[in-house]
């Protein structure tokens, strides 16, 4: 399973907000490390290989610790659940669904934000007043997943600057290649968060405080509106798969790998999956390419960088000692990110060399701004029932757009923009 990068709050059924749960007295720092750690992954396809090297590794460091991993598929949902019950392991990647005023009802603090932003990045997703409660597995650049070669076949030898550009590449592919210009991934969903995470493309570090400082997000010229247009025209003309409720994640990346699809709007983390998928395929890994989201300002492309999952302590763990030595071997010792092909979250590590296309293309890397109130636009989208990083949305929009669901992309728009206004409305009351 591949991670899936959210770079905010999904709208969520279960109530997370229940009982806030009390921190027991043993602290996350402080004595030797020893005991049995539970640390929940949602990295199934790793948990038998490389997280066995990881734990042979750390209980070297560590030989009084015992480490076991549970890997679980549907991490979001399952783990989610779990958040309520206080059974959620040791160490966790932080579900989306958790908002910044929650963190300290689940999770215990590691310390001062501005003192660990002198060794780290990507801190501001799970920061609240001033306080720490995850460490950034690793950083992605947000873009456009494609394959080199076929885009070549079709003609095509410059990046797109502008949405329109990118619809046009799109129908030359499609004209002149047997490739699918474009994959959904429609029915597992998630990745049409992956469309939420370009946010920041157009080099506005305070979007996501415009957004909540708006009545009307989806109006013509806003990033909200250019984004989701986009992806409506991409399936509105026939550009993406025939039936999209009939896609599949893990086949995607053969699709792409081998050049039977051609692109897929997804967070940098997927390039070194994507390229052992062209491998796997028979085919060369240097296809796999990617792309600044197709929008310029004063002739640069901008790409938004966060961090992807974050590890933190369940506040109610018996080991917190050996659960914090393992969130800071993981982040400083274990060389995942690197693995990954993927930006380590200390400061001075270098960027991956799966970023080069990047390079190349001189895109400017942003961080967005942390906003004043942290928790305000989760506590709108959740309230408007607008889950901007999840799927729901998104796949009700490509439906109207390949005629499956009433309405038009206007009435859709205007539908959004009315759930977030009332919304934004009763939060700040």
């Amino acid at each position: 399973m591949a991670r899936k990068h959210i770079a905010g709050v999904a709208v969520v059924t279960v109530a997370l907000a229940l009982t806030g749960c009390s921190a027991s007295n043993n602290s996350a720092s402080g004595g030797e490390p020893s005991g049995d750690i539970t640390v929940l992954t949602n990295r199934t396809d790793l948990v038998d290989t490389t997280f066995k090297d990881y734990k042979k590794a750390f209980e070297k460091k560590y030989p009084k610790v015992n480490v076991k991993f549970e890997a679980i598929t549907d991490y979001e949902g399952e783990v989610t659940t779990r958040l309520s019950t206080g059974d959620y392991g040791d160490v966790l990647g932080i579900p989306a669904s958790v908002t910044p005023s929650q963190l300290p009802q689940f999770f215990e603090p590691l310390g001062d934000t501005s003192d660990m932003k002198k060794k780290y990045r990507f801190l501001n997703d799970k920061s609240y007043d001033g306080k720490q409660y995850g460490l950034p597995t690793f950083g992605n650049a947000n873009g456009i997943l494609y394959n080199k070669r076929i885009w070549k076949e079709a003609g095509v030898t410059d990046l797109p600057k502008t949405p329109d550009e990118f619809i046009a590449d799109l129908k030359l592919i499609k004209e002149k290649t047997d490739a699918i210009p474009y994959y959904t991934n429609y029915k597992d969903g998630w990745p049409l968060g992956s469309w939420q995470g370009q946010q920041g493309f157009s080099g506005d570090t305070g979007v996501v405080t415009d957004r909540d400082k708006s009545d009307a997000p989806w109006s013509k010229g806003s990033e909200q509106y250019i984004t989701d247009a986009l992806l409506f025209d991409v399936v509105k003309d026939k550009l993406s798969e025939d039936d999209p409720t009939t896609t599949a994640w893990e086949g995607s990346k053969a699709l792409i790998g081998s050049g039977k699809a051609a692109t897929a709007v997804l967070g940098s983390w997927a390039i070194s999956q994507f390229q052992q998928a062209a491998k796997d395929a028979g085919a060369d890994p240097a296809d796999i390419g990617y792309m600044p989201f197709p929008y310029q300002k004063d002739g640069e492309f901008h790409s938004a960088i966060g961090g992807d999952f974050n590890n933190a302590i369940n506040i109610n763990s018996k080991n917190k000692v050996a659960a914090r030595a393992w969130v800071d071997w993981f982040t400083n010792d274990s060389g995942f990110a690197q693995s990954q092909g993927a930006i380590p979250a200390q400061v001075d590590a270098p960027n991956p060399s799966t970023l080069q296309d990047f390079t190349d293309a001189k895109v400017k890397l942003v961080e967005l701004d942390k906003a004043a109130n942290p928790s305000l636009d989760s506590d709108i989208y959740n309230k408007a029932q607008i889950d901007l990083f999840g799927n729901v949305y998104r796949q009700k929009l490509v439906d109207i757009a390949r005629g499956a669901a009433d309405g038009d992309m206007n009435s859709y728009f205007s539908q959004l923009n009315k759930e977030w206004a009332d919304a934004r409305t009763k939060v700040k009351s």
